[in-house]
């Protein structure tokens, strides 16, 4: 078998033409390196080279091996770096999902320092609700996904990691007739909620206190799992939108928009969790991708 240490004699010696000088170039002493060359021969079962008073020329068995030789160590070269830059997450791209609210809160800032930190790596952002980003997880469509994960099940085939816990409140535009007052469940049905979509759990308890599915639909007016079509719903109708003050945080800081005091609904929050394959291990970069979610949540004090 011919391997590649011994081709890079062969390409030394074809560029040295002289037997000492190619032994000193590969760090061999030149009774080791004559006989890989002699080796290489007996491998090949031909003659490479013609060496006549001193002087060493590839026969045309050589030149055509030499040629070859040079582009397999070539891409053997091209292999080594290009393993490097994986490893160090400077080449190779990934894939990853988003749910709604990750998507709205800490992808901006996920995104913008991959980018600034690996900007050779390419990145493909699925964003999606939690059922469909499974699916893609499951297939190996995709390497993780962060979203909520209060309606995902105990699964053997997953890992969770916490990515914090968003608050949700209902928002209404400034100006808005239920702005600082002090409001029921039943004050918001004349204008509607529009949110994501609620858990079964949640949605349970909101029915029960609105009485029953009935009034649960006339106060869930609108399930829409793009945020920003949300926030500009809300302020440009008299819409209500329920989601984390995360995602709303410049409307709330140039007051465009303002939270509403409802004194009988109960704590909603989401958690955040990054979802991944149990028994797959993640590549380079899709671990730093883990990593940035995991200090974008804690760098935003999401609880």
């Amino acid at each position: 078998m011919v391997d590649l240490k011994r081709l890079s004699h062969l390409v030394a010696l074809a560029e040295e033409r002289h037997f000492a000088r190619a032994a000193e170039r590969v760090h061999l002493s030149q009774p080791a390196f004559s006989r890989s060359i002699q080796l290489l021969e007996s491998l090949v079962g031909m003659k490479l080279f013609d060496r006549e008073s001193g002087q060493v020329k590839p026969t045309p068995a050589g030149l055509f091996l030499v040629d070859r030789a040079r582009r397999l160590l070539f891409d053997a070269r091209s292999l080594q770096r290009d393993v490097q830059l994986y490893r160090d997450s400077r080449l190779g791209d990934t894939a990853f999902g988003a749910g709604p609210l990750p998507a709205a809160t800490l992808l901006p800032v996920v995104l913008r320092e991959l980018r600034l930190q690996y900007p050779q790596v390419g990145l493909r952002v699925e964003m999606n609700n939690w059922q469909l980003l499974l699916d893609r997880l499951c297939a190996e469509d995709i390497e993780f996904f962060v979203s909520d994960v209060r309606g995902l099940q105990p699964d053997a085939r997953l890992v969770v990691l916490p990515a914090g816990r968003q608050l949700t409140r209902v928002f209404a535009r400034a100006g808005h007739a239920l702005a600082g007052r002090d409001c029921s469940l039943q004050d918001l049905l004349a204008f509607g909620v529009a949110s994501t979509r609620w858990p079964d759990g949640t949605r349970a308890e909101v029915a029960r206190l609105v009485g029953g599915a009935e009034g649960e639909a006339r106060l869930l007016a609108l399930e829409c799992d793009d945020v920003a079509l949300l926030r500009q719903l809300a302020l440009t109708t008299d819409t209500l939108i329920a989601v984390s003050e995360a995602s709303c945080r410049a409307d709330l800081e140039a007051g465009t928009l303002v939270p509403l005091q409802v004194r009988d609904l109960p704590q909603i929050h989401s958690e955040m969790g990054i979802v991944l394959l149990a028994r797959r291990t993640p590549s380079p970069m899709a671990e730093r991708a883990i990593g940035c979610v995991q200090q974008v949540a804690l760098g935003m004090n999401l609880q």
